[in-house]
């Protein structure tokens, strides 16, 4: 039997993961004017992958542009 507190703990780590991508792929396809991306990425949730297609794919980001668009969102938290 499952423990309760092992399922919690996956579902956070699944949320840690996919909320930051989410984040920035709706963020991207709005600064795009990327409307029908925004609505699709906005609602369905595919842990992050749709996101990341969308990053690298569509909008035409590198690594280099990911990194620092999040270590500037970071930087600006604290």
């Amino acid at each position: 039997m499952y423990n309760i507190y092992n399922i919690n703990l996956v579902l956070l780590i699944v949320a840690l993961w996919t909320i930051p991508w989410k984040i920035y792929a709706v963020w991207t396809a709005a600064k795009h004017n990327h409307k029908k991306w925004f609505v699709a990425l906005l609602i369905l949730n595919t842990v992050a992958i749709l996101e990341i297609f969308y990053i690298f794919k569509i909008a035409k980001k590198s690594w280099a542009d990911v990194k620092r668009d999040f270590k500037r969102a970071l930087s600006s938290i604290r």
